[in-house]
């Protein structure tokens, strides 16, 4: 056994890429269908909502399960819940790193960040995926256990990840002040890092009153509005509307959010104030969760356009050209 892998070895291990590159495919599809989540878990997600913080440790070496690894510092988007390839622009590094697997030397320990039960890789991300595509079992890493501001119980990806979908709710609920106005306020996102995007609007929300008062407002007043003004009536019609039933496994404050994106698009695009009513029928013209909608919806706009026009949109209500206040 050499020290540098063979152009063999190095063919093998290109095959081997293409087939968990298609794996990782076919399983995110199937994921898809039934509403799961295929991604792995941001451990600067995870950061942020438990304000972990290394403990002061050195490093351990040890052998850790591979199906405890269940997200990534920097590469989580590179890779499936599976640690399987989704990127093909990977090719290359990848197989290199499955050819050196084979050679004299192999393949040095990974380093993980362990939370809880479960690991993140900070470095060895290719080295993580070469060994699950291979079947192996455990793998050989440094790890660097955290503390979390709460006790995390969570035993998989996914019991995680629910947690912090959880967790993340309730961080929004205190920190705007809504859980005492409203304890059980209809605001839930099935992905956790989108709570950034209600507090940017909060944000914004409370400057527009800042400004219209000429004084800072209090942030839990701002939030206040915000949820009575902005968020509630939109929330109303797409639970009016029956857009849910479009979209499964997803909540209202979920459509909410693809709801404000399609507004601010169309007022970008055509110069259109929709009020909530149009701005939802027009999204459920166009848009669905479900395979076999959504394909009928793109074809019908396809049409409408190739008849009427790129600026044809459809489901505007005939008096809907309609005024909305501009947002506080």
């Amino acid at each position: 056994m050499s020290t540098e892998p063979t152009a063999v070895q190095f063919s093998r291990a290109q095959q081997r890429f293409r087939d968990a590159h298609m794996q990782a495919f076919l399983q995110d599809w199937l994921k898809r269908i039934r509403g799961q989540s295929s991604e792995l878990l941001s451990y600067d997600q995870v950061r942020q909502i438990l304000h972990t913080r290394e403990i002061g440790v050195h490093p351990q070496l040890q052998e850790v399960p591979l199906d405890k690894i269940v997200g990534s510092v920097g590469r989580y988007r590179d890779f499936n819940s599976a640690f399987l390839p989704k990127n093909e622009a990977l090719q290359e590094r990848w197989a290199r790193v499955d050819a050196a697997r084979e050679t004299l030397t192999g393949l040095p320990p990974v380093d993980l960040i362990q939370v809880g039960d479960l690991y993140f890789v900070r470095d060895g991300n290719h080295r993580v995926s070469v060994a699950r595509a291979h079947g192996e079992k455990t793998i050989e890493a440094y790890v660097t256990p955290v503390e979390t501001s709460i006790p995390v119980e969570a035993k998989t990806a996914e019991e995680l990840r629910q947690w912090l979908v959880e967790a993340s709710r309730l961080q929004f609920l205190r920190r705007t002040g809504l859980d005492k106005v409203d304890p059980n306020a209809p605001i839930r996102l099935t992905e956790p890092g989108r709570y950034r995007d209600l507090y940017e609007q909060i944000d914004v929300h409370r400057w527009y009153m800042g400004e219209a008062r000429g004084e800072d407002v209090p942030y839990e007043e701002a939030a206040r509005s915000w949820y009575e003004h902005v968020y509630l009536p939109l929330a109303r019609e797409i639970e009016k509307s029956g857009l849910l039933k479009e979209f499964p496994h997803r909540t209202v404050t979920d459509l909410y959010l693809w709801l404000c994106k399609h507004r601010e698009a169309l007022k970008a695009q055509y110069h259109l104030n929709l009020d909530e009513k149009a701005a939802v029928a027009t999204f459920a013209s166009v848009y669905s969760g479900k395979f076999l909608p959504r394909l009928l919806k793109k074809l019908r706009l396809k049409l409408a356009r190739l008849l009427g026009g790129e600026t044809v949109i459809l489901g505007l209500p005939d008096q809907s050209a309609t005024r909305k206040k501009e947002e506080r």
